[in-house]
């Protein structure tokens, strides 16, 4: 009997450790939201360029050329 009291105590204290993390967890995320929303300003958002969008079809006609040569190679 004394080890089923011992497992019940092991999962009250595991479950109790578990929810108290979680809600400390839970209260530093608002702590993060209320500093951003308050502070938000002063972390600028980076500008979008279009060089992006010239990169990525750069790395799909790589990516074409790549397949292509698989395709010759096997016989496809």
């Amino acid at each position: 009997m004394d080890g089923i009291a011992q497992g019940w105590m092991l999962l009250l204290i595991g479950m109790a450790t578990v929810f108290a993390f979680l809600a400390l967890l839970v209260a530093a995320m608002n702590l993060s939201a209320a500093f951003f929303r308050k502070f938000g300003h002063l972390f600028p958002e980076p500008e979008k360029s279009e060089s992006h969008l010239e990169v990525a079809k750069e790395d799909r006609s790589d990516i074409a050329v790549v397949l292509a040569a698989v395709r010759s190679h096997t016989g496809n």
